[in-house]
Formats: C-alpha cells, structure tokens, sequence
C-alpha cells in the first residue's frame, strides 16, 4: 500500500512538474504545428503589376517552406475594383484563414477592418503604409500588420522623363481619387517637377470609366504624362495610353507591367519582388515572428524599362546610355 502511495505521489509530481514547465507558446507559433495554414488573399483588381505581386507571395512563401498541397491552403479572392465586394470577401478571409495578405491599400485596409487583432495580416506592396493607417510606422508597426512596400523611385523617374524628353515643360500627372498609394505618390512627383522648375498639372479620375474623358482632355494640354503606382491608372493604362498616342504624347508609368501596357519607359521595381518580400515576411511570422515589432521590408532598386514600339511610334530618341542599361540590367520590350 505505501508503494503504491509513492508511486501515485510520483506521478502526481511529475504531471505537475510537466504542466508547470510546458513553454508558453504563442499564436504564430501555434500555427506551424498546424497540419494545414489557411492563407488568405484579398487582391483589389485584377491588373499586371498586382498579379506579379500576388505570384510573388507564393513564391516567397514556397522559399520560407511553404507549399501548397503540403503544409498550406490558400483561399485567394479578387474584388475586381468592388468596394462592397472587398468588405465582403475581407470579411470572409477573416473569419477562415490563419494568416491574411491584402494586395494593395484598400484590400489591406479591408482586412484590418475586418479581422481581429491576433490574426497577422501582411501588406504586399503598399506604398504608404503609416500614411494610410495601417501601421504606426514603417521601423514599429506595433500592431498585428507588417509586410512590404515599394514606394516608386520618383526622382529616378523624373530624371528618365528628363533624359528623354528634354524639351517638355507640361508634366501630366493622373491618379485615382479613392486610391491612397496612388494620391499620395502622385502629390510626392508634382513636388519633384515643380522644385525641378518644370510644370505639374494634375488630373483625378474616381474610377477608370473617367479614365477616357479625362485622359483626352490631358494629353491634349501637357507636353508628357506621368502615371504613378495607382491601381485605378494600372487598370485603364489601355485607355490612357491610346488617346496619349492620339495626341503624340508619351506616357511614363511607374511600374514595369504599366511599360508593357503601352507605357514609354520607366525606371521601376520589380512588383514581383514586392509580393516576395512579403511572402518571406509572412514565413518569419508563421514561424514566432511577431508582426508588431518587424519593420515594413523595402523593395528600393529598380532597373529601366523601354518600350520600343512606343519610342518608334512617338519617334523618341532614348539616350544611349540609358538604352545600354536597360539593354543589360533591365527590358526591353519590342
């Protein structure tokens, strides 16, 4: 009998011993012990530059150890440029999914509206992360959303439109009233032309059906056109680029994908990195990473990107220099 008090005293002891130890583990850590991660993805529209953004993010999360049909199970939803429809689909991504990704400003600010403040949520390419909320900034996020931002190398791009258009004076700039990023980096590029002794005018669409009007009226006023990291711009560059054409005038995007739409030339990041970025990100999350204390990650090196059919089609001589470079580290699309 006392044998079996001690033995029953032992293993009272050692569960004991056993509970108290246990490490204290937390939410994301939790997470990789999961059979299956369910990944959400809110994409805003479908375009170029935000479907590189979002092949960048499973290619990220493939690098951190990361698979579908192995360890992760992605529900994707694209709103098409439906505010109601993002709300919806944030919402449900909310509800469902361990960890969330919103592609482009709206879409990440959807899911912060829509989800609690356990579930980490990853930027991909946002231009303006503390300007639009979403975090309190970029070196402290502090709260429960981090990722990557690639805020359009401006300077760089002025320079190409000065490089290649000397003689312009009128610089167009369009964007998209309702689109964050794209406000704020085309008020950022007026600055730069204006400080540069050159002439900004600005012209605002609400959505892309303005684009047609609106882009008419524009070309036919400025010497060159600007189109910044907008969505609502990237969604209608078509548009915009035939009634430039119409007019002779060049149009000079921010992005790459926006150049093989019909855009001129840019000195651009590459949107894929951007979604990359934000994959590995999420990987360091998913493995303890909290995302309050895990500065936003920068895409900051760009390479030159030329259209040659639209050179040849406005008859614009690109320098040699710049050719060279874009002939070597960057595109050119023929």
């Amino acid at each position: 009998m006392k044998r079996m008090l001690t033995f029953i005293g032992a293993i009272l002891v050692f569960l004991g011993f056993a509970l108290v130890t246990q490490p204290a583990q937390n939410e994301n850590t939790k997470l990789t012990q999961q059979k299956t991660i369910k990944v959400g993805i809110l994409q805003m529209v479908s375009h170029p530059a935000l479907n590189q953004i979002h092949q960048g993010i499973i290619s990220g999360l493939k690098d951190e150890g990361f698979k579908e049909s192995k360890n992760i199970k992605v529900e994707f939803q694209n709103a098409q440029g439906d505010q109601s429809n993002m709300k919806t689909m944030a919402q449900q991504l909310a509800d469902h999914d361990d960890i969330l990704f919103g592609i482009a400003t709206p879409a990440a600010q959807a899911l912060v509206n829509s989800a609690d403040k356990s579930t980490p949520i990853m930027m991909a390419g946002i231009s303006d992360p503390a300007g639009s909320g979403l975090v309190k900034s970029e070196k402290h996020p502090g709260g429960n959303v981090t990722g990557s931002s690639g805020d359009s190398p401006l300077d760089k791009q002025l320079q190409l439109i000065r490089d290649i258009m000397p003689q312009a004076k009128k610089i167009g700039v369009i964007y998209t009233s309702s689109d964050a990023g794209g406000q704020s980096n085309a008020k950022k590029f007026a600055k730069l032309v204006k400080k540069a002794g050159l002439q900004p005018k600005m012209y605002t669409i609400a959505n892309t059906n303005d684009m047609q009007q609106i882009s008419q009226q524009m070309a036919n006023n400025v010497d060159a056109i600007y189109a910044p990291q907008d969505n609502g711009v990237a969604s209608s560059m078509k548009t915009l680029v035939n009634n430039a054409n119409q007019a002779g005038k060049p149009v000079f995007p921010a992005s790459d994908t926006m150049v093989t739409d019909g855009g001129t030339a840019s000195y651009a990041i590459d949107q894929h990195d951007l979604g990359r970025l934000a994959g590995h990100m999420a990987g360091k999350v998913l493995k303890g990473k909290k995302p309050a204390d895990y500065p936003v990650g920068f895409v900051v090196k760009g390479k030159y990107v030329i259209n040659q059919e639209q050179i040849d089609k406005l008859h614009i001589q690109v320098p040699d220099k710049i050719m060279q470079q874009a002939q070597k580290n960057g595109k050119v699309i023929k």
